[in-house]
């Protein structure tokens, strides 16, 4: 059983299952408002045009969650008055900087003109997955058969994909949010094991908050400021992300997103700091996301003139379905023959 505490104890693969179906309208959302044409700009939106309100709303939300459900008692903190307020170690401050760079990349991920978000998925998931079993083997954690074996199926349909495609025939801000994406999810992945992967709900509890605290109000200020700059015409979109979407019709479908992205960092946070080892952990996680970004790209295409995805990209998802169930099964089975 995995969970941070009483009323959350759940299969680790029912926190997967969980994650996968809030991620699958998340992608959905984004993907529809930055490919569609906005009826005033008559454009699509731009992931950075989309990106400040929904870390805004997310980080409120969060901030809201942090305080209602108790999780900030367990949390390293300083008293000022009245109140105590939650601080971060310095552990826990690095890999908020990593949790801001993935808060970048993720939503831009889903808006790049020409990249299907299958592709996207493959590319940032792919590296996540070969630093995994590193990190066990750095922290003497042992790495199973069959957390190897879903590792190689999981490269294999990175493989497949990118042979489809011709290799790394990129635009620069997709090898941009590629790269920034692997560095911050290897702090992350590097803190969760130097302090938090011990299987102790109370450390989750206390790693979500220290991290999230600063890490959504992070993000959001660095994207401020890049508005202030005015640095070409991305500061102006990022403008518009600021101040102008609130008073506009899509900032209910922005609402979506943050409120979606809240709860698929909660069910997140559960999975990879779940006792297991990295190499099993991580393809579960970062499987499961893919395969929303996947069946996302399918349901727009049928349901709202999407664009299908690739044929390799599907026998992709198909190769992450068989890793997924293997990760679930065999542990089972293996405990079966112990007995």
């Amino acid at each position: 059983m995995t969970g941070p505490g009483k009323g959350w104890n759940l299969s680790l693969e029912s926190w997967v299952g969980i994650y996968l179906l809030l991620y699958l309208p998340n992608v959905m959302i984004t993907r529809f408002i930055t490919t569609n044409p906005h009826p005033d700009l008559g454009r699509p939106l731009t992931g950075l045009e989309t990106l400040p309100a929904s870390l805004i709303i997310s980080t409120v939300l969060t901030y809201i969650f942090i305080w209602a459900s108790g999780w900030h008692r367990d949390a390293n903190g300083v008293q000022m008055g009245r109140y105590r307020v939650p601080v971060p170690t310095r552990f826990t401050l690095l890999s908020s900087v990593g949790t801001a760079l993935v808060l970048f990349t993720v939503p831009l991920s889903f808006t790049i003109p020409d990249v299907s978000i299958p592709f996207m998925q493959l590319l940032m998931r792919g590296d996540i997955l070969v630093i995994a079993p590193l990190l066990d083997i750095a922290f003497g954690r042992r790495v199973r058969w069959w957390s190897w074996l879903a590792l190689v199926m999981v490269l294999g349909a990175l493989a497949l994909t990118l042979l489809d495609r011709g290799g790394f025939k990129l635009p620069p801000l997709a090898i941009l949010v590629v790269v920034l994406y692997t560095f911050g999810y290897f702090l992350r992945l590097a803190v969760m094991n130097r302090i938090s992967k011990n299987g102790d709900p109370a450390t989750v509890r206390r790693y979500f908050v220290e991290e999230k605290v600063v890490a959504l109000p992070l993000a959001v200020v660095i994207l401020a400021l890049i508005s202030a700059s005015g640095i070409g015409g991305q500061s102006n979109e990022l403008r518009w992300g600021f101040i102008d979407v609130w008073t506009d019709p899509v900032i209910w479908e922005i609402f979506l997103i943050g409120s979606t992205l809240t709860l698929i960092s909660i069910a997140a946070i559960i999975i990879l700091l779940d006792p297991h080892e990295n190499a099993y952990c991580v393809p579960l996680e970062r499987a499961a996301s893919l395969l929303a970004g996947v069946a996302g790209s399918v349901l727009l295409a049928w349901f709202w003139d999407g664009e299908m995805p690739r044929s390799a990209e599907l026998w992709g998802a198909a190769i992450l379905i068989g890793a997924i169930v293997l990760l679930s099964l065999a542990p089972r089975l293996s405990r079966g023959k112990d007995r």
